[in-house]
């Protein structure tokens, strides 16, 4: 069988896909062709076929004795025969051409598939009749001849509809991307194709319109809609400084964006080449398909043949037992094995990447399905990176609120993580801070000013220990055995109060965790930080374990322990220091990869920094999986039934199908299995 072709797998027209794919699939892609055009172009062409097949076939089957038996009239005149030779003859060149064809393709290759069983079928039916026109003794099979190739090919069109569906959503993708742009000069804005622009360029894009290409604000804010791409459902902030996706919508304000990326280059043509290589990705389950469409065809041969010779053993006419031989042949075609598994791969690689999962190794996607253990990286991952203000203490008169103002208003200008962690606690709570004067930074220490005539510290418990300010405080004994930052409020002298700091613990961590749980997952954290911080995070997601201290070259063999107990493990990181971790890991998983989708080590990325989407992950690749199993069982299971029908088991109670009615029912499993797969939802 012919490789996955991204969409069909060894499907139908692999004599097309030969040529099409050898000698102009390159070209196509430099000429911004993709396979979904090459699919319509394919699917025009069975549809023409059909369509002059058909119109021929409407006079073999009034000048067929069968059909004129059949319905009472006579229509006979000198050469009739002969007539009806030439009509069936063009069905049979012409109509039958993409299935012969494909036969010389498939045993160029040694591997006889569908394309061998539909030609054989026909060719054997085409030639027994012509040797009768010309004088053998026997029955002609014009009518059933033309009806067949009738039939196949208007399966092969409405399938390969149904195919196009899947492979579609690139083409979505790309069309995304707007044609036109508004580029800054210095004689000012003018409209260019977005194909002339260059990095470095500046751009206006106006409310409404779609971001160009890939970029940075220069000036404006504005929100942006990034739900085609990342799956982000709510409108995305940005302002000056931002990074911007080209095919994002601006919504609000106008906004000048400087280009830093174009062509093949950008976040959406990205996507759009690691969908098409996933769905061009062998996988094992496509493996096993291509295997059982082979021996089916084997099997087909085999059965055709002793269907043939049984029925002339038992003393039938060879006419007969040749008609039984050609329906067994038509009807277990593996066209619903060959389409079992690209169809599903096609649309799940398609559903995953508009909810910003994006499939670089589909083997590995496949086995998210058996997942056992998902192992965390900490900072960036299930937490957000920066500080929070977790707890504050008052130690002296003050409450809560004014040690925040005091605090507040002496870190209101630094860039200092834990002073943004204050100022952003204050924001939280509405606060209207303190005026400062004087402010000076303490290095190491922390920050001093005057405030309403007041000298006020934010400091470390070093400072207070040199001082002599420290004293013991249960309160703050607890935070700190926790490994959170604490620092202090000092004013005139006296310790306030002290607030403690920790890396912000995402709210969607607690979900990602939860859900993990009710699926009989375990949850476990990876990190560098101390085994303090590391044991209240996980006490506060309720993970099921923790190694915590771990160096980033140590974080695989934490992974392959995991390994050697007997799970399979999925290793959720960032893709910078987990590179290994993440190789090493049954399952890679890159989270929070924004515009990079190039994380070379990583088997799966997640667009937003989002735990959540590992869940929708496994959840899409157990779908896939039960797809497959079903598109499998479905077209195998068929063909158990079918053979012995097709033979004519059923001939003593009057059952019998002829080959027109055989390639209906062929073509039915196969639009079945077409449809079950554009029903995977997740």
């Amino acid at each position: 069988m012919k490789e996955n072709d991204g969409v069909h797998g060894e499907h139908v027209h692999e004599g097309e896909h030969e040529e099409h794919g050898g000698m102009e699939h390159e070209k196509h892609e430099h000429e911004g062709h993709s396979h979904a055009k090459h699919h319509e172009m394919m699917m025009e062409d069975f549809k023409k076929r059909f369509i002059v097949s058909a119109i021929l076939t409407v006079p073999i089957l009034i000048l067929s004795p069968l059909i004129q038996n059949f319905f009472g009239f006579e229509l006979t005149f000198p050469g009739d025969r002969y007539v009806l030779f030439g009509l069936s003859a063009a069905v049979y060149f012409y109509g039958g051409w993409p299935f012969l064809k494909g036969m010389r393709d498939e045993l160029k290759k040694k591997l006889p598939g569908m394309m061998t069983l539909i030609a054989l079928a026909i060719t054997v039916a085409f030639f027994y009749s012509a040797a009768v026109t010309f004088g053998l003794p026997g029955k002609t099979f014009y009518w059933e001849l033309a009806t067949l190739i009738d039939i196949m090919l208007i399966g092969h069109y409405i399938e390969m509809r149904s195919v196009l569906g899947a492979s579609r959503a690139l083409e979505e993708l790309i069309k995304l991307m707007p044609t036109e742009a508004h580029l800054v000069t210095p004689e000012g804005v003018k409209d260019v194709p977005v194909s002339e622009l260059k990095k470095g360029d500046v751009v206006l894009v106006k409310p409404g319109e779609k971001i160009p290409s890939d970029g940075l604000i220069l000036e404006g804010e504005t929100s942006v809609n990034e739900a085609m791409l990342t799956g982000e459902s709510k409108p995305v902030y940005k302002k000056p400084g931002d990074t911007v996706i080209g095919g994002s919508i601006n919504l609000e304000g106008a906004i000048k964006v400087r280009i830093e990326k174009t062509g093949k280059d950008t976040y959406l043509m990205q996507v759009v080449e690691l969908v098409r290589q996933a769905q061009e990705t062998r996988s094992r389950t496509q493996d096993l398909a291509n295997r059982a469409a082979f021996y089916l065809t084997l099997i087909a041969i085999t059965a055709g043949a002793v269907t043939l010779g049984a029925w002339l053993y038992l003393g039938k006419p060879f006419v007969f037992a040749l008609e039984r031989m050609v329906t067994v042949m038509v009807i277990t075609c593996p066209h619903a094995l060959g389409l079992a598994v690209p169809l599903v791969v096609s649309v799940s690689t398609s559903l995953s990447a508009k909810k910003g999962i994006l499939i670089r190794n589909r083997e590995a996607f496949e086995r998210a399905k058996d997942v056992q253990v998902v192992v965390f990286d900490k900072t960036g991952t299930l937490t957000e990176g920066k500080f929070e203000v977790t707890e504050v203490i008052p130690l002296d008169e003050l409450d809560e609120n004014e040690i925040l103002r005091y605090a507040g208003a002496l870190e209101a200008h630094s860039s200092h993580p834990i002073a943004q962690g204050i100022v952003e606690k204050a924001e939280e709570l509405n606060l209207d801070v303190y005026e400062v004067k004087e402010s000076k930074v303490l290095p190491g220490k922390g920050v001093q000013g005057v405030i309403n005539g007041r000298e006020v510290f934010v400091v470390s418990p070093g400072f207070l220990k040199e001082n002599e300010l420290w004293r013991e405080d249960e309160r703050v004994k607890e935070v700190l055995e926790q490994g959170k930052t604490v620092v202090f409020l000092v004013i005139d002298g006296r310790l306030v109060g002290a607030l403690a700091l920790a890396d912000k613990i995402r709210p969607e961590s607690r979900e990602a965790v939860e859900k993990l749980h009710e699926m009989g997952i375990k949850a476990y954290m990876l990190t560098g930080d101390n085994a303090k911080v590391a044991k209240w995070v996980a006490e506060e997601l309720g993970l099921d374990g923790f190694f915590a201290e771990v160096l980033p070259h140590q974080k695989s063999e934490r992974v392959k322990e995991l390994q050697e107990q007997g799970y399979t493990v999925a290793m959720v990181g960032d893709g910078i220091n987990d590179a290994p971790a993440l190789i090493q890991a049954d399952v890679g998983i890159a989270i929070g990869a924004g515009t990079d989708v190039a994380i070379e080590s990583a088997d799966i990325i997640l667009v937003k920094n989002d735990p959540r989407d590992v869940i929708t992950g496994i959840h899409l690749a157990k779908a896939t999986y039960r797809k497959m199993v079903q598109n499998l069982a479905w077209a195998t299971g068929y063909n158990a039934f079918a053979i012995p029908l097709a033979a004519g088991v059923l001939y003593g109670y009057g059952i019998l199908l002829s080959p027109a009615l055989g390639a209906l029912l062929m073509s039915l499993s196969t639009v079945i299995v077409a449809i079950n797969a554009r029903f995977l939802k997740v």
